[in-house]
């Protein structure tokens, strides 16, 4: 059977004429009279009862009234559900960034989106290695550098600050550094990145003032960036971190202010197929929305 005609039949089972047919589908009363004729020489039984007064199902009619209702129902339903899962923010929602980002600056944030969408269930996927976003190993991605790829909308949510700090109980004993040349009788920690070449410059403290091929040297070395910070809290000696991972600790000290420092900007970033999904716009309007507050 052929759905057009099934189509048509319906809207004049419903109608009662195949006049109001004919204006709720957009067709001519005499386009809407032959799809129902040509419909009843396919199926070789009457569907109408034709009077002057209208149209009346035949019991044959009848029969297959129910169920093309039955079909339209179904196929209404799921139209809905499709839009829904358009525009109705819910679902699984993978947001991938890196250990540090992840852990203190986006994690404690969370709570807030979770409340306002409780039928999101989200997923945070920590590394410092880019998932392929076109590939769907995330859905979402929060990034420190502006993507490259023509496919991948990026929007930029914030600019990453750094500054050099120390602890309270390492100024006590070694002293503040008040210029960049008292930096070489001080113990420099150094953010590991071996393959992120983009984060050199956050070991800036190693040049500063310095010939570049006479940088100084490192007592550590540390690839995760918490754990630089917890190296720095204790103690250890001098790092640039990130002020996000600085700014409530109080046993940090922000020191050479007059120091210049990098910055970095931080990108959301997500495929193209996925700009319609309403989880994703969500979750892209709650960070820009809240960027000003979170620029640190």
């Amino acid at each position: 059977m052929d759905w057009d005609k099934l189509r048509i039949f319906h809207a004049a089972a419903e109608a009662g004429s195949f006049t109001h047919a004919g204006e709720a589908l957009g067709l001519s009363q005499s386009a809407v009279s032959r799809q129902i004729s040509a419909l009843e020489t396919d199926l070789q039984v009457p569907l109408f009862h034709r009077h002057a007064r209208g149209l009346i199902l035949t019991e044959q009619g009848d029969v297959l009234f129910r169920t093309v209702r039955d079909v339209v129902v179904k196929l209404e339903a799921t139209r809905t559900r499709l839009s829904d899962s358009r525009e109705r923010p819910h679902g699984d929602l993978r947001v991938t960034t890196t250990v540090g980002i992840g852990t203190n600056w986006l994690t404690p944030r969370v709570g807030e989106f979770l409340e306002l969408y409780p039928d999101i269930k989200l997923t945070i996927l920590l590394s410092d290695d880019e998932l392929d976003l076109s590939m769907r190993e995330a859905d979402v991605a929060i990034r420190v550098r502006e993507p490259v790829q023509a496919d991948i909308i990026r929007r930029r949510i914030f600019t990453m600050h750094f500054h050099a700090y120390a602890s309270v109980a390492y100024l006590k004993r070694f002293g503040e550094p008040k210029s960049l040349e008292d930096l070489d009788n001080h113990r420099i920690l150094t953010y590991g990145v071996l393959a992120q070449n983009y984060l050199n410059n956050i070991n800036s403290l190693h040049f500063a003032g310095r010939e570049p091929k006479n940088p100084r040297p490192s007592i550590l070395t540390v690839n995760n960036i918490s754990a630089l910070r917890r190296a720095v809290e204790n103690g250890v000696g001098i790092a640039v971190l990130p002020d996000y991972l600085a700014v409530a600790d109080t046993q940090l000290v922000r020191i050479l202010p007059q120091a210049d420092m990098p910055e970095l900007e931080c990108y959301l970033a997500y495929a193209e197929e996925m700009k319609s999904v309403a989880r994703v716009r969500v979750f892209r309007d709650f960070l820009v929305a809240n960027a000003q507050r979170w620029d640190y």
